[in-house]
């Protein structure tokens, strides 16, 4: 499906080229990466799908606090606003500029983020090994993809300029190969709906996609299942905080962690897989398509 990213390898180019092709309309483009993306036509008129959803709501539906809620830094003041504080990581710097990042003051494990980026991030689990004028050299690198979205997602798209923020790193050693078990919860009108589970990230990457009753539903999207789940201890308080969280849109994906009993918040996200997402059973998708209502176009 990322073909393009095996001709273009350089993440620099193909944002350099996302940048060039701007005047063309959101519309077509959309049109032309779903066809070529999923091997079949957009349906915008009366769109049934959740994958045509997504689109839809790409081109149609502009809720300023959906853009609030997409930047890492200024989500955290959204979450606060929901009694959902504690379920933040740590905020160690915010840096406003490449220029600004000083790593004294720096514990030794941490992770360094642009605010409104995907892919944006240093993980740092040892200070010592980092040298402060590469590391600014990355986040210029970073700053130069900003304002941009392959798949025209708006929340992403702005002329403000983003920050550096630095936050505690999240690290949990019951896990065998460093990773977290990631639950992203699929919520709809302020329900959730189904929960996506990755495990095992970096030595045999598996994913579930279980009901909140932690049901494996047997749909598969990208990577294998796992053969048993297990259930997370805090598995009714991260459905809690995602009906929290999601009430006041239409759907939103509900990022969360478990570590050792307690919930970290990881992030909202709008537009999952930019809504260019393959599920078997095909099904699935006309599935969540059904609970996703669409709100007045305002766009």
């Amino acid at each position: 499906m990322n073909f393009y990213k095996k001709i273009i390898r350089s993440r620099k180019l193909r944002f350099q080229i996302l940048r060039l092709l701007r005047f063309i309309p959101d519309k077509p483009t959309l049109q032309w990466q779903y066809r070529m993306k999923l091997g079949r036509k957009l349906n915008l008129k009366d769109p049934k799908r959740y994958s045509e959803k997504l689109q839809w709501m790409k081109l149609y539906y502009r809720d300023p606090v959906m853009r609030q809620c997409a930047d890492k830094y200024t989500v955290r003041e959204y979450i606060e606003s929901k009694g959902l504080g504690h379920t933040l990581t740590k905020l160690y710097a915010v840096f406003h500029s490449p220029e600004e990042i000083v790593l004294d003051d720096l514990p030794d494990k941490f992770v360094m983020k642009l605010s409104n980026g995907s892919a944006t991030n240093l993980i740092c689990t040892d200070k010592s090994t980092l040298n402060v004028e590469e590391v600014r050299r990355q986040f210029r690198d970073f700053y130069a993809q900003s304002g941009t979205s392959a798949g025209r997602e708006w929340v992403y798209i702005t002329d403000k300029k983003p920050v550096i923020i630095v936050e505690e790193l999240l690290e949990d050693d019951t896990q065998k190969d460093d990773s977290l078990c990631d639950y992203k919860i699929l919520c709809f009108g302020g329900k959730p709906h189904c929960i996506i589970c990755h495990f095992d990230r970096f030595v045999d990457h598996r994913s579930n996609i279980l009901d909140p009753e932690w049901n494996d539903l047997g749909v598969t999207q990208n990577y294998p299942r796992k053969e048993e789940a297990p259930r997370p201890s805090n598995l009714e308080e991260m459905l809690h905080a995602a009906e929290v969280l999601s009430a006041d849109f239409p759907a939103v994906r509900v990022d969360m962690y478990c570590i050792q009993g307690k919930t970290y918040f990881g992030e909202l996200t709008f537009f999952p897989w930019s809504g260019y997402v393959r599920f078997t059973p095909d099904s699935f998708d006309f599935e969540l398509g059904e609970k996703f209502i669409l709100p007045e176009r305002n766009h």
